[in-house]
């Protein structure tokens, strides 16, 4: 007869759930007094080690079984609220149904005692399989320590962990997977959110460097580090600053999140400021200066690391199997590494700071600088002073840099890295680390101008061809392109001094390129485009661009067509370059419409010849006898729309009307249809029929009640009183697939509309955490347009839910009738324009009152 099972008894596992809470209390408690994070750490690994000891002898697991900690815990730090990552390692033999059930209930008490746990239950054999596969798993194993159990077998998974690991090869995967991880947050540590355990310049760059000093047998500490020449005891004690910085960032997140958040979100940036005692200055909130503060330390991290990993590196590619080869009297190449003669090579000619750049561009077999080469320019960046910036060596290498054909975007991000750009172009340093609170840049300054900068550069690469072709196309017919990647340097450069930083960039640009001899023709593009490098955008998403009015102002501000392109390409990188939630095909499809127009204007067109109506409604019927509809079938429904109505809408989006409509032009009964977005993800709706009261409240009201954004409204009345109202719309951070949906709207609109269902005002949805933190007080302007029969309503608000809504209805109780409106999404911020009409509007009183309960309405 088996002895019966002997299992711990809920009192047990309440007292020690019990055990955990106290002895957690205690940790913060002496944290906060003494603000030593390493003893928190370790104090709670050693915390969490008793209690898993505990129930695993209280479950009565065998002694022929090993309880191991792997990963950040097998370190021997775990974070307050962090995974507890344990792995149960089994002899080789095939665990029996009792023991499974064993520890199955083993893992089960785990997780009644309140810990996030990690688990795998593996044999020796099992553990070095996977290993072998995945590098991330042999991560964790290396850095295992036993806790409870078999000894000997703990051993033994060491011995095997050791036979088969290969140092090279694991730090070559290292290395790619930290260029992985990089990606993930688009190279920069400068997000406005960043994650200091993950994004670059966190935590985990720190640990890379740990395990691969671990890996080639070099120890772990940073003390190790510098004992084996791979550091200077300066950057030991950076190292060591840096790490305890971090360590204390992420303990505080979590004491203040009360829960695992790694990410220093705009909830907690103000708290932890208070955290870490800071105050706020005249200029900066406190909050402010505690990211100016963690982005220093990030970009000191990177620095390091990357230092730390080539000298490592060199170590499976010594110098004596490589070789070196000269280049000039300054440099040489050692293998795959660009490599200083010796460490006086900058104090002794300061200029060649720049030309290591340029020689990493001219050399496509070098990969990169070498640990010292980085050290010295590191190093260097103190020697770049007035007199540095003014000598004509250093204009040819620097304008060099920017003109040549490969290498532009990594040379400037690595000089940024290294300080180098910011101390050579002082208005570039005074904006690193800058953040912006304008709800839709979600880089710093400095970054957001390098990722222009790389978007720029992207379209004269044919690899990135397919990505958008009309613009690689006209970047391969542009004459001296490098002009852009100038233009695009300094298009942000004055952000953060007050006033207006297009004017205040200007002068930057012209003295700059003036210093470094560009030509008069150059120099003249450059400004212009720094001062006009937010205006195609504003016309485009917020102009008619049907107006002939507004497409001959615009190429009469251009001139040029050279000019056009320059802007279109720029306007184009810009905005790509704030956030990827900013851009979408609608604003990529404005911007096209509005070059296109503007460029045939310039090629001699007339204005309406430039809008292509007669062309456009020739391709429309192409379009439909391809659908298979008969010759002027569509004459009936088109003798009532106007010209408005064609330039408004694209050859696409009217053959589908004239498809869905031209059958049942004067019917009484609404007509809704809608189909999936055939530019952008979301779903494109279409509303015919007679035209009724608070119309466009009601289709507003429609929409938010199911939750989604509307991305753009076209308001359109036919000439015998017929709406004809298109709008596109989204779910929101939903992967929804809107043809399950299609059904459904065309339905209940269908039905609402038929019997004026009363307007159902939408719940109010939750305002984003970043609207919380840093309000965008709206601003509304009511202004007659140049004919003097309409006025034009810009709005600027914080976008939430049922925001349009609230806009439409407003002007409803006023009495104001929408003709058309344009709606611009920026992150968290709209920009929304509408032509309206209203008789009661040439009252000023009347003007004023409706800006004002606008205003009201609109804050968050």
């Amino acid at each position: 007869m088996n002895a019966p099972e002997v299992m711990p008894t809920r009192s047990q596992i309440e007292a020690l759930r019990k055990t955990l809470s106290e002895g957690g209390q205690r940790l913060r408690e002496a944290y906060e007094h003494n603000a030593q994070p390493g003893q928190l750490l370790r104090g709670r690994a050693k915390l969490v080690d008793g209690v898993l000891a505990e129930l695993w002898q209280r479950c009565a697991l065998p002694d022929t079984l090993t309880l191991v900690a792997v990963g950040g815990y097998g370190r021997g730090e775990l974070y307050p609220c962090s995974d507890v990552d344990i792995l149960i390692l089994l002899p080789d033999d095939e665990p029996d149904a009792a023991l499974r059930s064993k520890i199955e209930r083993y893992i089960g008490f785990l997780w009644d005692l309140g810990l996030d746990i990690g688990h795998s239950v593996r044999s020796v054999a099992e553990c070095m399989s996977e290993a072998a596969q995945d590098v991330t798993i042999q991560t964790t194993l290396l850095e295992s320590r036993s806790i409870t159990g078999s000894l000997p077998l703990y051993r033994e998974f060491l011995r095997q962990l050791y036979i088969e690991f290969n140092p090279e090869s694991f730090y070559h995967a290292k290395c790619a997977e930290q260029e992985q991880r990089y990606n993930r947050f688009n190279q920069t540590p400068y997000a406005l959110e960043p994650n200091c355990k993950e994004s670059p310049g966190g935590l985990r760059d720190l640990q890379v460097i740990i395990w691969l000093s671990l890996s080639a047998g070099l120890g772990t500490r940073w003390s190790n580090l510098v004992k084996h020449d791979l550091i200077t005891a300066e950057g030991a004690r950076e190292l060591r600053s840096a790490e305890r910085f971090m360590q204390h960032v992420r303990i505080r997140l979590h004491h203040l999140a009360k829960r695992r958040e790694d990410r220093l979100i705009f909830d907690l940036q103000e708290a932890l400021a208070r955290a870490f005692k800071l105050e706020a200055s005249k200029a900066k909130r406190a909050s402010e200066v505690m990211m100016q503060r963690y982005y220093r330390v990030a970009k000191k991290i990177t620095q390091l690391n990357l230092l730390i990993l080539q000298n490592i590196g060199t170590r499976y590619a010594p110098l004596a199997l490589t070789g070196t080869r000269p280049i000039d009297e300054n440099f040489q190449a050692s293998g795959e590494l660009l490599d200083i003669v010796d460490e006086k090579v900058f104090e002794r000619n300061p200029g060649a700071i720049l030309q290591a750049y340029l020689l990493m561009q001219e050399h496509s077999e070098l990969k990169d600088m070498s640990a010292r080469t980085l050290r010295a320019l590191w190093r260097g960046r103190k020697l770049i002073d007035a007199k540095f910036r003014k000598a004509p060596e250093n204009h040819r290498n620097f304008v060099a840099i920017i003109q040549h054909k490969r290498g532009q975007t990594h040379a400037l991000r690595r000089m940024n890295q290294f300080e180098t750009l910011g101390s050579y172009i002082p208005a570039f340093g005074r904006i690193v680390g800058q953040m912006q609170h304008d709800l839709f840049h979600v880089y710093t300054v400095d970054q957001h101008i390098l990722q222009v900068v790389r978007n720029v550069r992207r379209f004269a690469l044919e690899e990135h061809a397919h990505e958008y072709p009309l613009l690689t196309r006209l970047m391969a017919e542009f004459e001296r392109p490098w002009v852009l990647y100038l233009a695009a340097l300094f298009h942000d450069i004055a952000k953060g001094r007050g006033g207006d930083h297009s004017k205040l960039g200007m002068a930057d640009a012209q003295r700059f390129c003036r210093e470094h001899g560009l030509g008069k023709e150059d120099v003249a593009l450059v400004v212009w485009l720094v001062e006009q490098h937010l205006t195609m955008s504003q016309v485009a998403q917020k102009q008619d661009l049907t107006d002939p009015d507004v497409i001959r102002n615009f190429a009469a501000l251009a001139r040029t067509e050279r000019r056009l392109v320059a802007l279109y390409l720029l306007t184009h990188a810009d905005i790509r370059g704030t956030s990827p939630k900013v851009w979408n095909g609608w604003k990529g499809k404005l911007l096209e419409d509005l070059f296109m127009a503007s460029r045939q204007l310039l090629r001699g067109d007339t204005p309406q010849q430039a809008l292509g109506l007669d062309e456009r409604q020739q391709q429309i019927r192409e379009r439909l006898r391809f659908y298979g509809l008969m010759p002027e079938v569509e004459k009936a429904l088109w003798a009532d729309l106007d010209t408005v109505y064609f330039l408004r809408h694209d050859i696409e989006e009217v053959a589908w009307h004239t498809r869905m409509l031209y059958h049942r032009p004067h019917g009484e009964e609404p007509i809704v249809k809608a189909r999936p977005s055939p530019v952008e993800k979301g779903l494109q709706v279409m509303v015919y029929t007679r035209d009724q009261k608070d119309l466009f409240v009601r289709l507003c009201a429609f929409f938010s009640r199911l939750g989604y954004s509307i991305l753009d409204a076209k308001i359109h009345t036919t000439t015998k009183g017929y709406a004809l109202d298109s709008f596109v719309v989204l779910d929101p951070g939903q992967d929804t697939d809107y043809r399950d949906v299609i059904g459904l709207i065309e339905h209940e609109l269908t039905e609402r509309l038929r019997h004026q269902a009363p307007i159902d005002a939408p719940t109010p949805g939750r305002v984003s955490r970043q609207l919380k933190h840093f309000p965008l007080t709206p601003s509304v302007s009511l202004q007659p347009d140049e004919r003097g029969q309409r006025f034009i309503l810009s709005i600027v608000a914080a976008d939430r839910p049922g925001l349009l809504y609230t806009i439409a209805r407003t002007l409803a109780e006023h009495g104001v009738e929408v003709h058309t409106a344009k709606i611009v999404t920026l992150g968290e911020r709209v920009e929304d324009t509408f032509l309206v009409a209203c008789s009661a509007l040439e009252n000023s009183g009347k003007t004023v009152q409706l800006e004002s309960e606008l205003m009201e309405r609109l804050r968050v």
